[in-house]
This record gives structure tokens, C-alpha cells and sequence, in this order.
């Protein structure tokens, strides 16, 4: 969800004026987000997914 967020914020910015500070907050939520799903997923023993770009 944070990503999609981003990516709208992102979009609006194009043809808008927004605030830098906005994107770097987006950025930096979603990349948390990201960080404590893997934590999570370490303590349950769920196997990471390998990121393959193309894809």
C-alpha cells in the first residue's frame, strides 16, 4: 500500500507542486515496511523469495 502511495505521489508530482519532504517520507515508510516484513518472516522461518528483475 505504501508503495502504491508512493507511486501516485510520485505521479501527482509530475504535473503538481509537492513537497520533497513528502517523498522522502514515502520513501523511507515504505522501505521500513519492507524491512520489518522480512524481519517478520525471518523469526517464522518463512524461506525468502530471490528477486528476479524482469519479471
Amino acid at each position: 500500500v505504501c508503495r502504491r502511495a508512493e507511486r501516485a505521489v510520485v505521479a501527482l508530482a509530475a504535473g503538481d507542486v509537492v513537497d520533497p519532504a513528502v517523498l522522502v517520507y514515502l520513501n523511507r515508510l515504505s522501505d521500513l515496511l519492507f524491512d520489518w516484513a522480512r524481519l517478520a518472516n525471518h523469526r517464522e522461518g518463512v524461506p525468502e523469495t530471490p528477486w528476479r528483475p524482469g519479471r
